[in-house]
């Protein structure tokens, strides 16, 4: 059997090659297919959720086809836009909502929307990335999160992001030696022992990176021999923050149904 680390190589070695055999695969070819073909013709908000499949398709690109259900709390995250400060969007703690409706700013651009980049081209090649991603989870759920990881990473901030992030969290702390137990501890004092051990500058260097993934693959097959945590590590993907659905759009979504 390839090991965790080989895999992602593989992966990651001829991206475009990878993305190419993934967008080649008959459904993901034909909702792309779709997508391209209509998405343009879209000029409202309400034409946009009206159409399940485009909305589907926009809502995983992102990263949140687990709330493509919830199209009344998308109808209002994209009604107030991201301009005003106050707006839903922008006081959610969990940032895809914003990046989706900054994706899909009808709230800015109106009928012009879908005409631009990232609500066309961009939006496929999110979804074509998160589709990759998938597929490599259902071999090995540690080149799942490697890819995930190494997508992510040069975009961070803070290791209060890393922590918002139970699948990012679960890469840092595995890489680094710390018990699963960690994570029930204070915030402030996991944030000191990442900071102790890791500077989120590195992962900006693609070697530094690279190695730190290293570094985690090898510990992964360590803690999981057989790969058969599926179950456990499916749950990283659908807990709160960016992976699932976060305690606060839970709370406005229980206020919609009242």
């Amino acid at each position: 059997m390839i090991n965790t680390y080989t895999s992602y190589q593989l992966i990651t070695r001829d991206m475009a090659q990878s993305i190419s055999r993934i967008e080649a695969q008959p459904i993901v070819s034909r909702e792309t297919e779709y997508y391209r073909a209509n998405i343009e013709n879209v000029k409202s908000i309400e034409e946009f959720v009206a159409d399940d499949r485009l909305f589907r398709y926009a809502m995983k690109a992102h990263g949140l086809d687990d709330m493509a259900y919830a199209k009344a709390l998308m109808v209002k995250a994209l009604e107030e836009g991201i301009d005003d400060k106050d707006s839903f969007a922008n006081k959610l703690t969990d940032k895809r909502y914003k990046d989706f409706v900054k994706t899909f700013n009808f709230a800015r651009y109106g009928a012009e929307t879908t005409s631009f980049y990232s609500p066309t081209t961009g939006t496929v090649d999110k979804y074509l990335r998160q589709s990759l991603e998938e597929d490599a989870g259902k071999q090995n759920e540690g080149v799942r999160l490697a890819l995930y990881f190494e997508r992510k990473a040069g975009s961070l901030k803070s290791f209060y992001e890393v922590l918002a992030d139970p699948a990012m969290s679960q890469v840092v702390r595995t890489a680094l030696g710390f018990p699963d137990q960690l994570a029930q501890a204070d915030i402030d004092k996991q944030v000191e022992m990442f900071k102790a051990r890791i500077d989120l500058a590195d992962f900006q260097d693609p070697e530094k990176l690279d190695n730190f993934l290293k570094r985690f693959t090898a510990l992964w097959e360590v803690e999981n021999p057989s790969n058969n945590a599926q179950s456990s590590i499916a749950a990283l993907f659908t807990q709160p923050a960016e992976f699932g659905i976060s305690t606060d759009v839970l709370l406005t979504i229980a206020q919609m149904r009242k």
